[in-house]
């Protein structure tokens, strides 16, 4: 599933970067090379990367 059309970004590919590396949805997609564009996308990408970093924590 996408979770960010305007730069493709894949759920699987933002809970891989969450696993690795601290940060919110913005430092996340800097990781992924770009940016947030529409900005529409960063709340549904925050609670992927809270379920995907309380997955890893227990």
């Amino acid at each position: 599933m996408f979770i960010c059309i305007c730069n493709a970004i894949r759920e699987k590919d933002l809970r891989a970067t969450a696993r690795c590396h601290g940060g919110d949805a913005e430092a996340l997609y800097g990781r992924l090379g770009c940016q947030p564009q529409c900005r529409q996308c960063l709340d549904d990408a925050e609670d992927v990367i809270a379920d995907e970093r309380a997955c890893v924590a227990a």
